[in-house]
Parts: structure tokens; sequence; C-alpha cells
């Protein structure tokens, strides 16, 4: 399984600056115009991209060692009671893995699902059965790419730092994606200390592997009913403490940033840590 060599940062899809809009692009021009050698692809709303940029995509990647991955639908509910729809929902994160991988990507993303009026225990067998579906499927198509269940933000989703350490411990092919703003709202918690607390929880239980390979999501976050997503410099977010921490565990990896100002927040937190 590919490890990146270092940390590196960039936006949750195509940059709002960007004059084209397609994905391929979009790319070309978060690395040639704004300095950052991450991506992600944002597949929220379906694995539309086709093979022929993928194709694409992986030569461009490959050829400026810009680290890939990518975000699956968020229709995904493993935890669903009806059982065409957990298909699909494995079908959805397959579907992501398969795009990925063919465009040169090492790691995707999605949301999990939700309790709805599972206990937590029932939802984490059903959600574990879902994600060894994805993996055979990789298995047997010999893709080689992570799967990361997501940190998520409302106690009704499934999602907390428990249960994707778990996963991850229990399931190959499977990290976590530290979503640090989920996290400040799921537990009401902005002190240094909790943000530090999570990479030694992540050290401690998966190794220093896990922090040299890393996919995680920044932005700040509003404590209103949706947890909305707002820029760094808006939000309590400590988001430089945040790096600080990212540097004294020498993590690799990927930050992406899920602001508003996608490529404006991406581009703070990469100079920000390029100082320290």
């Amino acid at each position: 399984m590919n490890k990146p060599s270092r940390l590196t940062f960039g936006p949750a899809g195509v940059p709002i600056s960007s004059p084209k809009k397609d994905t391929y692009n979009g790319i070309v021009f978060t690395y040639e115009e704004l300095g950052l050698d991450g991506f992600e692809i944002e597949f929220v709303y379906g694995v539309k991209l086709k093979d022929e940029e993928a194709k694409e995509i992986a030569d461009y990647v490959k050829r400026n060692n810009i680290i890939l991955t990518a975000h699956a639908p968020y229709f995904v509910n493993l935890n669903s009671n009806e059982k065409s729809k957990i298909d699909k929902s494995v079908q959805f994160i397959f579907d992501t893995a398969r795009k990925a991988w063919l465009a040169g990507g090492y790691s995707i993303v999605f949301h999990p699902g939700w309790y709805m009026k599972s206990t937590k225990e029932e939802a984490y067998e059903r959600v574990k059965e879902g994600l060894k579906r994805v993996i055979n499927l990789l298995k047997d198509y010999s893709i080689e790419i992570w799967v990361r269940p997501e940190t998520m933000e409302g106690l009704k989703k499934f999602g907390d730092l428990d249960e994707v350490i778990r996963l991850s411990k229990e399931l190959e092919y499977v990290l976590p994606c530290i979503d640090f703003a989920h996290l400040r709202y799921r537990y009401n918690n902005n002190d240094i200390s909790f943000f530090r607390g999570i990479m030694e929880r992540i050290e401690d239980e998966l190794g220093s592997e896990a922090l040299e390979n890393m996919h995680i999501h920044m932005s700040g976050i509003k404590l209103d009913k949706a947890g909305t997503h707002v820029n760094l410099k808006q939000s309590d977010m400590p988001w430089q403490e945040i790096m600080k921490i990212l540097k004294d565990f020498n993590v690799k990896g990927i930050v992406i940033s899920e602001s508003p100002n996608i490529e404006g927040d991406a581009i703070l937190m990469k100079k920000y840590y390029k100082s320290l």
C-alpha cells in the first residue's frame, strides 16, 4: 500500500479561483498556479469521472508527485435498515476507490452512516460488514488504496474517534480520516490538549505507521445545528496549534481544506506549517 513521504496540503475539489471547473484542469491549476501539491476529488454527488480522464489525471499527478485522494458520495449509509441501500453504499465506496486508484490516488474517505434506531454496537457491526465487502471487492480487482471512515460531527452519525480507530485495528486497507472540525464539534472541545490527545491515541493504538500515513480534513466550524463550515480565521479552531502538533508528531500524508475558501485555507495552512 502506498504511503506518502511528506505532509502536503490541498483543496476539497476544484478551487473557487480556477477558471476551468473540470477535475483535470482543477488539479493543474491547484499545482501550477496555487503551488499546492495535494488534491481531493469530490465525488460527493456521484462518481462521474470518466476512465479516460482518470488516466490523464494519473499521468499528471505521477509526473508532478501530487498526493491525490477522493471523497465518496454523501449517499452512503452502511447502517441502513434496507439491504438495497447497504448494497448501493458498498458500490458507492468501491466505485470511488476504483476511480481514485485509476486516477493515481492513494486514499479515499467516506461518511459511514447514521445510528438510526440501532445501538452503537449494532451499527458498528453492520458498518464493519459493509466495509469487509468493499475490501473484498478491492482485492478481487487488485486495487490497493486506503479506505477511510471519517470522524463525524453529529451525535446521530456513526463515526466517533473510538469507532474509526476500532475499524482501523480490525480491518485491512482501513485507516481513519481525521476531521478536526468534526471532532471539535462532536466533543464540544477546542482545547489544544484535546487535539494533541487525538494524535496520541492514534499513535498508541494504530502505531507510528498511522501517523506517517494520515488523511486529514480541516476547516473552521460553527456550533450551530448544522455544524456549518467556516474559514479558519473566522472560527475558534486553534489551527496554528494543530499545525504545530502535526509537526511534533512528524505526520505525513495530506491535509485537505474543507473551508468555504478551500484553496485560501489550504495555502494558509501550508505557509504556516512550512514556517515552523
